[in-house]
């Protein structure tokens, strides 16, 4: 039996209790006749005091030899040590070198294109660690939240014959001589589904082909959507507040120490709490002018102005009824020339977590702006089924995972909220 290493950093294990760990070598220096180890897991690091004569010549002279990331398995007694990481010690009784590792080529200071190039290994450091644990329970605790709200999980399909969010940022491929293309949103197929489960949502990859550089943007991403029947655009909007709240409060309760290791102070996030304040697009609108912003209206927010428009508040804040010319066929259109839609902005300048919609019901309407965005119908005769058979008043929304963790870990990039990022100049590891 191992014990994970996070067990004894908390102090769940007695001192002078006798364990035995399995890890890598994450640092270590000799001393004489002492070699400190610090060892790494999936859960923590902890130092390892191997003693000349206290193990034997053979694991001595392993610890000695072993370099950085050498996989180990040490046994000995728990102590508690102020100079040790984390405060606690192994004295070890036995140190055995599972795998000498050759010369690790990750050092200080390396630029962050080299870091990107060996991803497969810098994954391996304890930031990144840090950030797959907490992106680990926001997907637990989306799920857990659905679950308990009565929706279905789903699994809609990635390869679609017809666009979600417009053609000029899908990836295009030939499927077996016919033209198709990676999902850009599972949206569309999920609407199919609420007609026999009535609240659904799916996690699932999504795919932009957008040709943006900045610290928001991938080009791969995990996409949670929901879609609910008989639902109005409040009340979806009252859905993903509530979502957003259990998740950000789980996850400074479950996730402290990993937020802290990021620099991130988990009570921010514990302080999040619905209601969400909702601003319409034209109020936006008149407040970024008032601070001397050079927007119109009918122009859309760029990184700039959203933050702009949160960087005074703590909380997240919706920015509703946008105008319809400015948004795809499906959103529900009002009298005024808006749509029953909202983004949802994270406080102090992230950017955009959620966008989301009342559905349009009528399928003449639909239809009209499909034909005035120059698509075919065709291509689309499966969705509009949908609005001649028990159509119904619907909403739904998509929440980009990536960015959702990027704001709560405090990120600068959002190509550190995922293993192997893809950019629009990187698809490789």
């Amino acid at each position: 039996m191992f014990t994970p290493i996070e067990r004894i950093i908390d102090g769940q294990v007695a001192e002078g209790q006798n364990v035995k760990l399995r890890g890598w070598i994450y640092r270590s220096r000799q001393q004489g006749k002492l070699n400190f180890v610090v060892v790494r897991d999936a859960t923590g690091v902890l130092q390892c005091a191997v003693k000349k004569g206290v193990v034997s010549d053979d694991h001595f002279e392993g610890a000695t030899k072993a370099l950085i990331e050498s996989a180990v398995i040490v046994q000995g007694t728990v102590k508690k040590d102020p100079r040790a990481p984390g405060g606690w010690e192994l004295s070890a009784t036995s140190f055995d070198v599972l795998h000498f590792s050759e010369i690790f080529p990750i050092s200080k200071d390396q630029s962050t294109e080299f870091l990107l190039d060996v991803r497969h290994l810098w994954l391996r450091s304890r930031e990144l660690t840090a950030v797959m644990r907490v992106k680990a329970n926001v997907l637990a605790s989306i799920r857990d939240f659905c679950a308990k709200e009565g929706y279905w999980e789903t699994t809609p399909p990635i390869l679609s014959t017809s666009a979600a969010e417009g053609g000029s940022t899908l990836f295009e491929l030939d499927y077996f001589g016919q033209k198709a293309y990676l999902s850009q949103s599972a949206q569309l197929h999920l609407e199919a589904l609420i007609f026999s489960l009535e609240k659904v949502y799916a996690i699932t990859p999504s795919f932009r082909a957008e040709k943006s550089r900045t610290t928001k943007h991938l080009t791969e991403y995990w996409h949670f959507e929901g879609e609910a029947a008989h639902c109005s655009h409040e009340g979806i909007m009252d859905f993903e507040e509530r979502l957003l709240e259990y998740v950000c409060r789980r996850v400074a309760s479950e996730n402290a120490k990993e937020l802290a290791q990021l620099g991130r102070d988990p009570a921010e996030l514990a302080a999040v709490t619905a209601p969400f304040d909702k601003l319409p697009y034209a109020e936006a609108i008149a407040r970024l002018q008032a601070k001397g912003v050079n927007i119109k209206h009918g122009d859309d927010f760029g990184t700039d102005e959203e933050r702009l428009l949160t960087e005074d508040v703590t909380q997240p804040v919706f920015i509703t009824h946008f105008p319809a010319v400015m948004k795809p066929f499906y959103m529900k259109e009002n009298p005024d020339g808006t749509v029953n839609n909202h983004d949802l902005l994270a406080p102090k300048g992230f950017g955009e977590l959620i966008g989301g919609s009342e559905r349009e019901t009528d399928l003449k309407t639909i239809e009209a702006k499909l034909v005035n965005a120059g698509e075919k119908l065709e291509n689309y005769s499966w969705y509009l089924d949908l609005r001649k058979y028990g159509s119904v008043q619907h909403s739904g929304f998509g929440l980009g995972v990536e960015r959702l963790v990027k704001w709560v870990c405090g990120l600068e990039h959002i190509r550190d909220t995922t293993p192997f990022p893809r950019v629009i100049n990187r698809a490789y590891p």
